[in-house]
């Protein structure tokens, strides 16, 4: 693990105690099925804004705690071990990293503090097919005078049906990395629409259209047709920050099979004791330790403002990913016939999993892309 604050540590155990007290993954099954639109409850959101983790890696003057991404990250553990259902990662990592890697002083002054008390909930638009290809940006911004015309579709956006703002990854000129400029756009906008996706781990996606939207050039993001690196940038701390709940996902996984293995009895001992069974759950933590270090190392790369943060976060999606497959694959496999009912925690686990596997890029994008930033 690494080496953590006393801050740190204090914040990780406070967000384990809430979860654990407050929001262990019953009180996700109850949202589940009571069918809210939202998909999750307004009393856990407002009790995170009020424990500040909203304000988390928002610097102080615009009025968050700069306590920075691993700290974030401890927190996000936390969620995905009970997988606590709210905007936090979409709007107070992802958006908030946005306004910060991008905005000038008035947009983080206006945008930022509003993202801190909740009362504004910015989510990043991006993706706009079944897979994560972000130089594939086909979502035209025509110039119109002194301002811009959207239009075109955003697919499976996270927190989509909640959010009050988008940032909205549009093509200017050019394609491929050349031409992308980035909006922050209303989600009451005139021509923006959106419809629920409903997906089996029961979070709240969206398709979002957007049918000739008129922005201004004070709604740009950065430069006009030179986002695409501030794109990447806030691409990286979405896959890190996201790495970090995948790793909480897994690790949870891991301790309700571990515990399974140490109570239930066939042929008169534990199965625990059944040398195949020992050795599968060695393998399993070893692959939890390593996953750990690298997800720490991509957290404190962004920290750091490391050269090599790039390919720490590649890395870090990519052996999460390998390790919350195996291990959700395992926790159904070990508890047999019981793992595959409703009634029981694990299908949630394994849902779950497979929908954070491709967010922001799956495991085979983040191995190309690690490769090619090795030179290869």
């Amino acid at each position: 693990m690494a080496a953590l604050t006393e801050e740190q540590s204090m914040i990780r155990d406070q967000a384990k105690s809430w979860v654990t007290e407050q929001s262990p993954v019953q009180k996700f099954r109850e949202m589940r099925d009571s069918g809210i639109e939202s998909k999750y409850t307004p009393d856990t959101w407002q009790a995170m804004i009020e424990m500040g983790w909203t304000g988390i890696v928002v610097p102080e003057q615009y009025g968050g705690s700069g306590l920075g991404y691993l700290t974030f990250g401890v927190v996000l553990e936390e969620i995905g071990r009970q997988l606590t259902a709210s905007p936090l990662f979409a709007s107070a990592l992802v958006g908030a990293s946005a306004v910060l890697q991008g905005g000038n002083e008035e947009q983080k002054q206006e945008i930022l503090p509003k993202i801190v008390d909740g009362s504004v909930i910015l989510t990043l638009a991006v993706d706009e097919g079944p897979r994560h290809a972000p130089l594939k940006t086909a979502l035209v911004a025509e110039k119109s005078g002194s301002s811009f015309k959207l239009a075109g579709d955003k697919t499976f956006v996270h927190e989509g049906m909640t959010a009050t703002d988008y940032v909205v990854a549009a093509r200017t000129s050019g394609e491929g990395e050349e031409g992308i400029t980035l909006f922050v756009v209303s989600a009451s906008a005139d021509g923006v629409s959106r419809e629920a996706v409903t997906t089996f781990d029961s979070r709240g996606y969206a398709n979002v259209h957007f049918d000739g939207v008129t922005v201004s050039e004070n709604q740009v993001l950065g430069t006009i047709d030179q986002g695409y690196p501030i794109l990447e940038s806030i691409l990286d701390r979405a896959r890190a920050g996201l790495g970090a709940e995948m790793l909480g996902t897994a690790a949870q996984a891991f301790d309700m099979t571990l515990e399974y293995l140490k109570t239930r009895v066939q042929f008169g001992q534990v199965i625990g004791s059944f040398q195949a069974l020992g050795h599968r759950a060695a393998g399993l933590f070893g692959q939890m330790e390593l996953s750990r270090s690298c997800v720490e190392a991509a957290l404190q790369a962004i920290d750091d403002d490391a050269d090599d943060l790039p390919k720490r976060c590649s890395l870090s999606k990519a052996k999460v990913g390998d390790f919350l497959h195996e291990m959700s694959n395992q926790l159904i496999q070990i508890h047999g016939g019981i793992g595959m009912t409703d009634e029981f925690d694990a299908g949630f686990y394994l849902k779950r999993a497979r929908l954070l596997e491709p967010s922001f890029g799956n495991r085979a994008f983040h191995r190309d892309r690690y490769a090619r930033l090795l030179g290869f």
